[in-house]
């Protein structure tokens, strides 16, 4: 039997690889819902499995998880749906006063600019213009997101999520054994231990990660939300559960929320004791972030470093939009696995180990 070719071999690879980027630039507008779905049934996957060998078939209890998916989800959505959208209101109707509080921020900082360096370098119609453009900037963006979370395009996309995701998900879920069978069937005999290790290695660090962002997400968006609508803060609840989310970028919700979170504290209240009681909540919650969270829920089990994480998230999204989001983080654990296989590999190699020349 004739053995396969070094050019055979990485023909396969190469042509794998040029249909899966073929297949997410041709479809990847409206693979956002499956991708979820995959998501739900690899993380589900494991209560699924306990479920079955507890004597259940795979499909109720596939279909058990979906509904307890669901009926988290509609609970968390019907206690929070009232406050989002009385929230919502509140911030629609405060647009002007936040662009006239820019706009006068701007002016006092551009005054005092002027006091300092002369009216050579900030003049008197900079300084108007610049003010008066602050304040049309942020009643523009604010206008547009508004304008943008009740576009038709983006309900249309929500509902496709909403009810494609839990019906593909319930069948990924159901036949997730048997498509990891089939596809173990496939790999080639020479490799199939190498690569069987490898999946694993992937799997173990791709399971902490997700299992446990997902926790520490949901642990910091309940802590910051309670704690900014307790201190009286506009729009707390809407701050602090998108910090909450956005913490899966490592520093990013930290930056976003924050400087959102201490500019509405400003802008609300004229003494900076409501600023303090701001600035305090953020750095308890950076605290217990980075001492107790973290460490608790994620650990050393995740070698997946910051710098890393953000530059998968953005070049995903920057390649494939939100599906090269949801698909950053899978992407980048297989290709650190892969690095520290060829890199033990190298290092256990003639071409590392040879002596230099006499």
């Amino acid at each position: 039997m004739p053995h396969a070719t070094r050019w055979q071999r990485l023909a396969l690879i190469g042509g794998l690889l040029i249909a899966l980027w073929l297949a997410l630039q041709l479809f990847g507008s409206v693979l956002a819902p499956f991708v979820a779905a995959g998501v739900l049934a690899y993380a589900l996957d494991p209560a699924a499995t306990a479920l079955n060998r507890m004597g259940l078939s795979r499909g109720l209890a596939a279909l058990l998880m979906i509904f307890a998916v669901l009926a988290g989800v509609l609970l968390f959505a019907l206690l929070l749906y009232p406050l989002l959208i009385v929230q919502v209101g509140l911030l629609v109707n405060r647009i002007p006063q936040y662009a006239g509080l820019l706009q006068g921020w701007a002016k006092h900082v551009l005054t005092n600019l002027q006091d300092q360096f002369g009216p050579e370098v900030v003049n008197d119609k900079l300084r108007d213009l610049v003010a008066g453009q602050a304040g049309s900037m942020l009643s523009i963006l604010l206008s547009t997101v508004t304008s943008l979370i009740g576009s038709g395009f983006a309900i249309f996309n929500l509902l496709s999520l909403a009810v494609v995701t839990p019906v593909a998900g319930f069948y990924l879920l159901r036949d997730w054994p048997t498509v990891v069978r089939m596809i173990d069937s496939w790999l080639p005999y020479r490799y199939r231990g190498v690569i069987r290790a490898q999946v694993r290695e992937v799997d173990r660090v791709l399971s902490a990660w997700v299992r446990g962002q997902a926790l520490c997400c949901l642990i910091l968006a309940l802590y910051y939300a309670t704690a900014l609508s307790l201190a009286g803060l506009d729009l707390g609840l809407i701050v602090g559960l998108m910090a909450g989310v956005l913490s899966f970028i490592p520093y990013v919700g930290t930056i976003v929320g924050g400087v959102t979170a201490i500019g509405l504290a400003m802008a609300q209240s004229p003494h900076w004791s409501g600023v303090i009681v701001v600035v305090g909540i953020l750095i308890v919650g950076q605290t217990l972030e980075g001492y107790v969270i973290y460490p608790r829920f994620l650990g050393d089990r995740v070698e997946l470093p910051a710098v890393w994480v953000i530059f998968a998230l953005f070049a995903g999204g920057a390649a494939f939009g939100f599906v090269g989001v949801m698909l950053a983080v899978p992407i980048a654990a297989t290709l650190g696995v892969l690095a520290r296989f060829w890199l033990r590999r190298y290092l256990s190699s003639p071409l590392y180990l040879d002596p230099p020349a006499s």
